[in-house]
């Protein structure tokens, strides 16, 4: 059922039932090494380009994850999927040969909610019984594309993120024993006038704040009542603005608040600047580490928000802005509300 104006609660929650998780080498080397199910040796991963190697990190975690599940195929009715590349290639070569029912998203760095949001109402109103959420990105070619070739050797503002290469794969199911996905808000398009690619985290912020805002006013909830609020890829320029503007808006999420960029890395020790971005930082975060300690017990009751920025480099030479979009899920291990 809908409450307030963005948030939808569900009667009957749909299970996140298992996950899969890959990183490439430098991810591997981070914290949270330990927490995911592959770590790549060769961030080519045999393949001829970034790009393909991008596709086939996304198409074998998402088997990984029907794998663990114990389900084939055919059991799946829909797949939800995407990532930063021009036209979502990275989703749409990974998954042509999966003969499942396909939905292609972008969402930039929120895809991970997005499509985790959508499988959800599927699932809640009849329409599914399972459906598989899936996203990806590589560093490398998300740099190509979207800032300067690698060989340019260009240098890295301290605001700027280093883009994940990661992917994650989450089974949603009808019946199951939790987490649950309990409410969705989905987020409106908020642009805070930025044009500085090297500022993506400041972009993002003002609609994490927006729909973060949303789900307290909708739900009639507040930070206390969760046990982690976690962002997708704001990293440490952009969680430190989200935090300063909940605080103008009466709610004090600084206790509760981890960014899924922040988490990642070893921020210092890796010489990342910011922090981690791109739709495989909360992808392969949510579905290693956090799914985990969901299991575990260590969280009982969540908030997850993913944002993106929606832009791309040929309108920001044009003197455009940059839009962003936050898409936040509750979860919980009880199945009521």
């Amino acid at each position: 059922m809908r409450m307030g104006k963005q948030t939808v609660v569900f009667e009957n929650p749909p299970t996140i039932f298992e996950t899969a998780s890959t990183v490439g080498k430098k991810e591997g080397e981070g914290p949270l090494a330990k927490e995911f199910d592959v770590i790549l040796e060769d961030d080519y991963y045999g393949e001829s380009s970034w790009e393909k190697a991008e596709s086939k990190m996304q198409e074998e975690t998402a088997q990984l994850a029907l794998s663990k599940a114990k389900l084939k195929e055919s059991d799946v009715n829909f797949i939800l999927a995407g990532d930063l590349l021009n036209q979502c290639v990275g989703a749409h070569y990974a998954m042509r040969d999966m003969n499942i029912p396909f939905l292609g998203l972008y969402g930039a760095c929120s895809t991970m909610a997005e499509s985790m949001m959508i499988g959800s109402m599927l699932i809640s109103g009849g329409c599914a019984d399972n459906a598989l959420c899936v996203t990806s990105s590589h560093y490398c070619s998300a740099e190509k594309q979207y800032r300067y070739p690698l060989e340019y050797g260009g240098q890295r503002a301290p605001s700027a993120q280093w883009t994940v290469t990661g992917s994650g794969a989450a089974v949603l199911k009808k019946d199951g024993d939790g987490p649950y996905i309990k409410a969705v808000t989905t987020g409106k398009i908020i642009d805070m006038g930025i044009n500085d690619v090297n500022n993506m985290g400041g972009a993002m912020a003002g609609a994490a704040a927006d729909t973060l805002t949303a789900l307290f006013r909708d739900t009639g909830t507040h930070p206390e009542d969760y046990d982690v609020i976690v962002t997708g890829d704001l990293a440490t320029v952009g969680s430190d603005v989200l935090c300063e503007l909940m605080d103008i808006d009466g709610y004090n999420i600084y206790p509760k608040h981890k960014d899924c960029g922040k988490m990642i890395f070893d921020i210092k020790g890796q010489d990342v600047h910011a922090g981690g971005s791109g739709c495989g930082c909360c992808g392969s975060v949510f579905c290693g580490h956090i799914f985990k300690e969901l299991k575990r017990g260590n969280i009982k009751r969540m908030i997850l928000m993913a944002t993106g920025a929606l832009m791309n480099p040929q309108l920001l030479f044009q003197g455009e802005t940059i839009p962003s979009i936050a898409h936040a899920l509750i979860i919980d291990t009880e199945k009521v509300m």
